[in-house]
């Protein structure tokens, strides 16, 4: 109901488990990988445990669209099964027809045909796997008879992987049956999300549901969101829309701490802090007001004219004198020595710093790498250096902070000219951004209101790379121990996959190719001397 109100295409906090809502936290990226490498295992028990919410179940559907080729997979979402129940669940879930006659009540033969499957599987060359979800709920028998399934093999490899996917009591429960133990592969339990990282989770579901404009969540609201959801997705998700609905019934584009307190105390219902008083059941009624009106004629507010939104007049603001620079330290003196303190909240500063020379921010970059380029097409010049130049459309926070490189943002304005600045450094609560020798430090809520993701920055090619045929066969080269060095031994995993599993880990796009992305990243975890972007909280002072 109050998506187009907050510019959204879609609701940013449904329950759902959407894939592509799947927030990757450090711990999330832990949490993948390990489903990932367990599954490449070749036999055993996976598990993944976590509090009521915290997210495995959308971690679990992210991990299944990014299984490895060849996985046919059955998914048990309902645990609460009799063994002959659970068996024929498989065998449906695999595609098999139910047994008839005689054979439809007994558990050999159930097992005996899954068996037979699990051979064809194997055969060609394919690997089975069984997810369950919920897996608290399994009795001992069934966990028992699952172990047993585990026993179907073959000389070379066990036939059967299975991941199982619960509350932390799932730990304990496993931890009992000694023999079901000893066959974990691996496992891991995922926590809440810190203070910073639900912050992000916020912003990422907001940007993937379509926001274009400013975070409609100030600081102290989102420090007020974790305070009382405790980090929990789920939590954050319900107390985040109810919030949003509140804001949008009382006409306003903003959420302060005060309505995220009166909301959690509906969400939740607990008292809000400080008490709402008025102001709470001025929101219940405004809320059920809401909901009636919604209910009586929904959409017909879609169809009322908007109150145009301010424009800042860019051209007429200057950058504030506390973003003022001193001399700068590393490869010129262009390039100042500290960072401002100040946070500024303002979008238009941004615009007021950015320049228009594209090939004059190039230079300004290259510095940052110690490499001095004249005059001309700066990409050009920069391949003397083994630099190449990568432009992407769409990124991130998430992702400028992966590469923890100087980037530079590239901003379009409303007639489509372009206009560039430099990222130095990033925190959890502000960019440091450069231009000549101006430093501006921007609070991360009004650069998503300002940047729309698109960036570009330099990257060192592998000795022998070039574009083409011929520059990914040396990219193969540098990149083959990289890899063995930065991922656990997988035995029989092509260079694709081994490329694919440290994408997933790294939170990169997965497609098994050796790209710009892929080999920045590995350069990061190799440790090449590469310019790195600043914590500017660390140097601010």
């Amino acid at each position: 109901m109050y998506a187009a109100h907050f510019g959204l295409a879609r609701e940013p906090f449904s329950l759902a488990p959407d894939p592509h809502f799947l927030f990757m936290s450090e711990r999330h990226r832990e949490a993948l990988a390990h489903l990932l490498y367990g599954v490449r295992g070749g036999g055993g028990f996976v598990l993944l445990t976590g509090e009521i919410g915290a997210g495995k179940t959308t971690i679990a559907r992210g991990f299944l669209e990014q299984l490895p080729a060849g996985c046919v997979v059955a998914y048990v979402f309902n645990p609460q099964l009799s063994g002959l129940e659970l068996l024929q669940t498989l065998l449906g879930e695999f595609g098999l027809p139910p047994l008839q006659g005689p054979e439809r009540d007994s558990l050999k033969a159930h097992i005996d045909a899954l068996n037979r499957f699990l051979l064809e599987v194997h055969a060609q060359g394919r690997q089975a796997l069984v997810v369950i979800d919920e897996a608290q709920a399994l009795r001992r028998s069934l966990l028992e008879q699952l172990r047993l399934l585990t026993n179907l093999e073959t000389a070379e490899r066990k036939l059967l992987q299975i991941v199982l996917i619960g509350q932390p009591e799932l730990r304990e429960r496993i931890a009992g049956l000694e023999q079901l133990a000893q066959r974990v592969v691996a496992r891991y339990h995922l926590g809440a999300l810190t203070s910073d990282e639900t912050a992000h989770y916020v912003e990422h579901r907001l940007g993937v549901a379509g926001l274009q404009g400013p975070l409609p969540f100030d600081r102290p609201a989102l420090k007020a969101l974790h305070e009382r959801t405790g980090g929990v997705p789920r939590r954050i998700n319900l107390l985040a829309d109810r919030a949003l609905l509140g804001a949008y019934s009382q006409g306003q584009r903003q959420v302060s701490a005060a309505l995220v307190q009166r909301a959690a105390a509906e969400v939740f219902d607990s008292p809000a802090r400080p008490p709402a008083g008025r102001g709470g059941r001025r929101l219940v009624l405004a809320l059920l007001g809401t909901a009636l009106v919604g209910l009586v004629a929904a959409g017909w507010w879609l169809q009322q004219p908007r109150a145009p939104q301010a424009v800042a007049a860019v051209a007429a603001v200057q950058a504030p004198a506390a973003v003022a620079v001193s001399p700068a330290p590393v490869a010129s003196a262009s390039t100042p020595d500290k960072l401002p303190a100040a946070v500024v909240d303002d979008p238009a500063a941004l615009r007021a710093l950015a320049q228009a020379d594209e090939a004059q921010a190039w230079r300004e970059l290259a510095l940052h790498w110690n490499v001095a380029i004249g005059e001309g097409d700066p990409c050009v010049a920069a391949r003397q250096a083994a630099l190449v130049c990568f432009r992407s459309a769409s990124g991130g926070l998430g992702l400028l902070r992966s590469l923890s490189r100087p980037v530079l943002l590239v901003l379009r304005a409303a007639d489509g000219s372009r206009s560039h600045v430099l990222l130095v450094a990033l925190d959890d609560e502000a960019a440091t951004l450069q231009s000549g020798r101006q430093r501006l430090r921007l609070a991360l809520p009004a650069l998503a209101g300002a940047w729309r993701g698109e960036f570009a920055t330099f990257w060192r090619s592998p000795p022998g790379w070039e574009p083409g045929p011929a520059g990914q066969l040396a990219a193969r080269r540098w990149a083959e121990p990289q890899l063995a060095a930065a991922l656990p031994a997988q035995q029989g995993q092509g260079f694709a996959e081994q490329v694919a599993a440290f994408q997933l880990l790294q939170g990169l796009p997965v497609d098994g190719q050796a790209g710009p992305l892929t080999l920045m990243q590995l350069s990061r975890v190799a440790g090449v001397p590469e310019p790195r972007l600043a914590a500017a909280a660390a140097e601010g002072g």
